[in-house]
């Protein structure tokens, strides 16, 4: 009787633990192991990081030109991010044998609600492929206490990137609402501050760059629960925040009301409609932040308030603008939308009115097109030209109030 044979070593079944069976031969248990070591030898080939995809020929100039073509107005800002993830990208391609070691360039952008603090960091993200998460800071609290752990920041960025952990570590990750977690007194040891100052001491280890375990699924840490480690090294910081009433902190500080000889004419010189252009790291710690916070953000920007020419070119400059994506939606149903000047007009003036900034454009146009959006559809005219008059028509019967 012949006897079965391994194909790759030739020793019968008798002389092997186990023979496996295929369509034209046979391999035993041994050779499956050796081969299995050898392949746990071999190295895959590196995938080609972000720095080195992205930053071949990408520099400041053509990352502050793309974001002109989103967000209007805010040239301060946009030139210190360009500098800021060009700085950090190259950093990140930097080659081993330099003795210089760069460190991370994180960043903390200051401005009201609604003047873009979310929209430049999304549009350098899609602009760069990076991947890229946006994180609420006021769900976080201390380990142990009802919230979510520091670590799961990191989950959003490992969902952005189906759990590439590689691509993951070159990441942006953009933390909104950063002065909600502001120390909430100036004495510390009277109580726990498990929301504040205790996510901030939580907040270093990131920051600064640390290997962390995060849970896959995000919420809290447990014993049995698998981890993914994350090396934050690489990873980007921004961290926004509308910092309310941090006006009246850099007012104080420059003295505005103080009465005396010479204060008049310094007075005169500083812009109290924009108190914003003023602040220093100082102030954030006067706010709440605390210094090692402050020192793992070394670049401070501040987001100008919206005036009205900003807010009427916001209404249909920019490729995303909300006008032009009025028109698209009405295009797709075979319907030309046109605006008066004088609509924009209104609207403009609503805005300014309401206080919110550019979401405020979106939520005055939404309820003025609400009812056009609904009927125009089904009707046979291929033509809606919004005027002053219908756009105040329109808007009185909504319930958006101040």
């Amino acid at each position: 009787m012949k006897k079965n044979k391994c194909s790759f070593c030739g020793r019968s079944e008798n002389e092997v633990p186990f023979l496996l069976t295929g369509i034209d031969g046979f391999i035993c248990s041994d050779c499956v192991s050796h081969a299995n070591e050898i392949l746990g030898q071999i190295k895959p080939k590196a995938k080609p990081t972000a720095a080195k995809k992205n930053f071949a020929k990408i520099k400041p100039i053509d990352i502050k030109k793309h974001l002109d073509e989103y967000v209007i107005g805010q040239d301060e800002a946009k030139k210190s991010l360009a500098v800021a993830v060009y700085n950090h990208y190259k950093r990140i391609s930097q080659e081993d044998t330099s003795d210089v070691d760069i460190e991370k360039s994180n960043i903390i952008l200051v401005g009201e609600t609604g003047t873009g603090k979310t929209l430049l960091a999304k549009t350098i993200a899609k602009f760069l492929d990076v991947p890229f998460a946006i994180v609420d800071a006021t769900v976080l609290t201390e380990a142990g206490y009802v919230g979510e752990d520091i670590e799961s920041l990191l989950v959003r960025l490992l969902q952005a990137t189906d759990y590439d952990v590689e691509r993951a570590e070159q990441g942006i990750v953009f933390i909104d609402e950063i002065d909600k977690i502001a120390r909430k007194g100036d004495n510390p040891s009277i109580t726990r501050d498990v929301s504040g100052e205790g996510v901030q001491q939580g907040l270093l280890k990131l920051l600064e760059g640390a290997v962390v375990n995060v849970p896959p699924q995000g919420g809290r840490k447990h014993p049995d629960q698998k981890m993914i480690q994350v090396n934050t090294k690489n990873i980007l910081f921004i961290c926004g925040g509308a910092f309310e009433g941090i006006q009246k902190i850099i007012a104080r500080r420059m003295n505005t009301h103080t009465v005396g000889y010479g204060m008049k004419e310094k007075n005169k010189a500083i812009d109290k409609n924009n108190f914003l252009q003023y602040i220093v790291p100082q102030d954030l710690r006067t706010f709440g932040l605390i210094p090692e916070i402050i020192g793992r953000l070394p670049i401070l920007t501040h987001l100008n308030p919206l005036d009205r020419d900003a807010l009427r070119n916001i209404l249909t400059e920019p490729k995303n603008a909300i006008i032009k994506q009025y028109v698209e939606l009405f295009r797709l149903d075979g319907i030309e939308l046109k605006f008066e000047d004088s609509a924009y007009d209104y609207i403009v003036d609503k805005a300014v009115e309401y206080k919110l900034g550019a979401r405020g454009l979106r939520s005055i146009c939404e309820s003025i097109m609400l009812d056009y959006m609904y009927e125009a559809p089904s009707k046979k005219e291929k033509q809606l030209t919004i005027t002053k008059e219908l756009a105040a028509e329109k808007f009185s019967k909504t319930e958006l109030t101040i």
